[in-house]
């Protein structure tokens, strides 16, 4: 489960959209406040915000998001107890406050509006807010037994690595075939269900390739430094030529049109073709006349 929070200027624009029937708005919290709808609900705040008026970020405006799987589960009085327990972590037991549930899109999500004046006139700390929202929530998701942020993130972080190590065994798969040209070498990952996208700059020059699969979109160098543009254009380059590569190629073909390279990329491509040739000199044999 996760908790945003900070200070908002916008008290009644806020409310509206929290009670947007668009949105299957539904009430799940309502503290010290009395009225039916957001004008209502405004004056309230303002009654009490009165009393400071040189605060003028003076409500605080939270989003509680229980994970897609979970929030599906979740009746509305499940909700509204997620909002009156992080009320409480929070220490806004003395505040005017409402909560709305949002069910528009897949993830079932709970905004929560509190006065940031007390009933009894202070001002309510918003330092690291945004810090102490993510602690409630995930303070929360443990009592109830929810999932937490560290656990969402572990799997995705085995997901995301199961992803990287298919994708790059794809690539090398590919690359055993010696494709001559990047257009070869992007329809037959294709053919694997791999998307390559090439990373142009603003200067229309391009500068690497991202790789879409299964709904991850990565960096080739995210992957594996194997996959990163330098690395990819120079062995499709070398399949390429009858002779080893003396320079780095300036442009090339791609989805049959010529691109130009850019600088950056020209340089790694140039400190590669060095590394190469150092490489074939210290080789045991090279220039020993066998």
């Amino acid at each position: 489960m996760i908790g945003k929070g900070h200070a908002i200027s916008r008290t009644k624009a806020s409310l509206t959209y929290g009670w947007d029937q668009e949105k299957e708005a539904e009430v799940v919290l309502k503290e010290h406040l009395a009225g039916d709808n957001p004008r209502e609900i405004t004056e309230e705040f303002q009654i009490i915000q009165s009393q400071h008026e040189r605060c003028s970020k003076n409500t605080l405006s939270f989003i509680v998001s229980p994970t897609i799987e979970d929030g599906k589960n979740m009746t509305s009085e499940g909700l509204g107890e997620i909002a009156r327990r992080f009320l409480i972590k929070m220490n806004l037991q003395n505040h005017q406050a409402i909560g709305f549930v949002h069910r528009d899109k897949n993830h079932t999500h709970i905004h929560i509006y509190a006065n940031r004046v007390s009933l009894t006139g202070e001002v309510y700390k918003d330092s690291f807010i945004g810090k102490r929202s993510q602690i409630a929530a995930d303070s929360i998701a443990r009592e109830l037994g929810l999932k937490r942020v560290r656990e969402v993130q572990q799997a995705r972080l085995v997901e995301l690595q199961h992803h990287r190590k298919e994708v790059q065994f794809i690539h090398e798969k590919i690359l055993q075939t010696k494709p001559k040209s990047l257009d070869e070498y992007i329809q037959k990952m294709q053919v694997h269900r791999v998307k390559v996208i090439p990373s142009i700059n603003r200067s229309r020059q391009l500068q690497g390739f991202r790789f879409e699969y299964n709904g991850i979109n990565l960096k080739g160098s995210e992957i594996h430094r194997s996959m990163s543009g330098n690395k990819i254009i120079l062995g499709i380059s070398q399949n390429n030529s009858i002779t080893k590569l003396k320079e780095p190629p300036r442009s090339l073909q791609l989805l049959s049109s010529t691109v130009q390279l850019s600088t950056g990329l020209i340089n790694k491509i140039a400190k590669d073709l060095i590394k190469q040739t150092i490489k074939r000199a210290l080789d045991p044999g090279i220039g020993m006349g066998y």
